[in-house]
């Protein structure tokens, strides 16, 4: 016969493990999405805010910035993280005026809104998330 109150803890236990399984596996399906001509316009434009990263293969400071910008998508949910390779969609970075990467532009509805130039490393990608916090 077993105890009611160690049934509880159990059943409590099995509850949190299933709760906290559901949130790694909802972080883990937050991603930096990239963008070309075929979805820029349509990604930047059915999203409400979305904090695009304008990059090259061959930019160290871009490479730093990965890591970073991917880790920062998973905190701020509000917001749609996706990249451009300058070097491969060279028309959208000279619609936005991109002449130094990286470049991160916040994007509200379709307008470019905020630009921030060089490797800002998490406190930069911090300041302009929490600017257009909803």
């Amino acid at each position: 016969m077993e105890d009611p109150e160690i049934e509880r803890i159990k059943q409590r236990k099995l509850e949190e493990m299933l709760r906290q399984q559901q949130e790694n596996t909802a972080q883990s399906q937050v991603e930096v999405v990239d963008l070309d001509s075929s979805n820029f316009d349509h990604m930047v434009s059915s999203n409400n805010l979305v904090l695009v990263d304008f990059w090259a293969e061959w930019c160290g400071p871009c490479r730093m910035m990965h890591p970073v910008f991917t880790r920062m998508a998973k905190k701020y949910r509000h917001i749609k993280f996706a990249r451009v390779n300058v070097d491969n969609s060279q028309d959208i970075a000279m619609r936005f005026g991109v002449q130094s990467i990286p470049t991160f532009i916040m994007f509200r509805a379709g307008q470019a809104v905020d630009r921030m130039i060089g490797a800002v490393g998490e406190p930069g990608i911090h300041m302009i998330a929490q600017k257009y916090q909803m």
